[in-house]
């Protein structure tokens, strides 16, 4: 098999994990906030930015009205194979005006301005390079008078488990991966951030936010759950370092969840965001051209009279800087790449909150980032040279 055939059928594979395992618990409560009172104008245009495997796309599709068209756009053919599936299935709705490209949103869409009524992206704003560009992006294709939706999780998710990784980094003196840590969190944005990056795109609206729990029943099951195996694990274990140091810290991480919650579950919380935004009409449009060219006018003149005064290179109380921060580590999972654990009915506690197991999915032992960890390799003793 060649190497093409084999990464064909290894992303063939993730896409089918990423629909199996991410639409109970991840890629679906984010799409829920999403729909949430959204109404598809009558005859509407609409754009389905990284589709996915069809959340929320399939959901559009129903509430649209006879001569409206939804285009669905994502990087990966194989989840739009997995997309096409679904829409092919809904048999006669399955026939309305919807079309899907192979196309990535970076570094700017493809499309005209102010062709669509409506623009969602369910999870993929994070992932991209810069959320301001990506947002004007989103906005100077929507109609004046259109909509903006975007959903991703904001600063606080996974909460639980940095402050955890963070208190063993800090005990064992490993400062160079303590920062690798906070920049990695760093990029997870605030509520305030967000609500600029809005502002920024001249789009007004509102940010809802909603919060949930993953729930494993211990660390071997948590690092094990594919929405954490091919999600963010890879990049937490860069923060560690490679090779034995990587190891060692994650023999001291799943000591320190295993002491702190015993026989009780481990849980994560995630902070769910929906951006809803709405492009102003065109006289707003207008006027707002208008006073930007007569403030970067104003601008070019102070600069005649005014001396050049330099600014800190790294101000810490400015969120907004870390869209840019390079650390060589991959990005946080703001769209949980994939892949998502799997949700029992029958294993609803008795709170609600349903317990999440493990999947069967190996991964690419090739990867020095997804190299077996050894504190869960059965009958592998903890190395004598770690010391409490």
């Amino acid at each position: 098999m060649t190497v093409q055939a084999k990464r064909t059928l290894q992303v063939e594979k993730l896409a089918r994990i990423y629909d199996d395992e991410i639409a109970p618990c991840w890629g679906t409560r984010f799409s829920k906030l999403l729909l949430r009172n959204l109404v598809v104008p009558e005859r509407g245009q609409v754009l389905d930015v990284s589709c996915g495997t069809g959340a929320p796309t399939i959901e559009i599709l129903r509430r649209m009205s006879e001569g409206s068209r939804l285009i669905a756009i994502d990087e990966s053919s194989a989840m739009l194979d997995v997309v096409r599936r679904k829409v092919a299935e809904l048999g006669p709705l399955g026939k309305k005006g919807v079309f899907f490209r192979t196309e990535s949103a970076v570094p700017k869409l493809s499309f005209a301005d102010d062709v669509y009524d409506l623009v969602v992206c369910n999870l993929g704003l994070g992932d991209m390079p810069s959320i301001e560009v990506a947002l004007r992006d989103f906005a100077r294709v929507a109609k004046p008078g259109g909509e903006v939706r975007c959903t991703l999780p904001l600063a606080g998710t996974f909460e639980e488990f940095h402050d955890l990784y963070r208190e063993v980094l800090v005990k064992h003196d490993k400062h160079e991966a303590l920062e690798r840590l906070e920049n990695h969190i760093a990029r997870y944005p605030t509520f305030e951030r967000i609500e600029r990056c809005l502002a920024a795109a001249n789009l007004t609206g509102s940010i809802e936010v909603e919060e949930f729990s993953l729930l494993f029943r211990s660390s071997r099951e948590f690092f094990f759950a594919p929405v954490i195996e091919y999600g963010p694990l890879a990049a937490w274990k860069a923060i560690a370092g490679s090779g034995q140091d990587m190891q060692d810290m994650f023999w001291y991480i799943k000591e320190a969840i295993d002491a702190y919650f015993g026989d009780r579950p481990f849980h994560v919380t995630v902070k769910a965001s929906c951006v809803i935004g709405k492009k102003p009409d065109r006289e707003t449009l207008d006027r707002l051209a208008a006073e930007r060219s007569a403030a970067q006018a104003a601008a070019a003149e102070s600069l005649i009279t005014t001396p050049i005064q330099r600014t800190p290179a790294f101000d810490t109380q400015d969120d907004s800087q870390f869209d840019d921060i390079e650390t060589g580590l991959p990005w946080p999972p703001q769209s949980i790449a994939r892949g998502s654990v799997r949700v029992d009915d029958a294993e609803q506690r008795d709170d609600g909150v349903p317990e999440l197991s493990s999947g069967d999915y190996a991964l690419d032992e090739d990867s020095v980032a997804e190299q077996a960890l050894d504190a869960f390799i059965e009958g592998k003793k903890r190395p004598h040279h770690l010391t409490d």
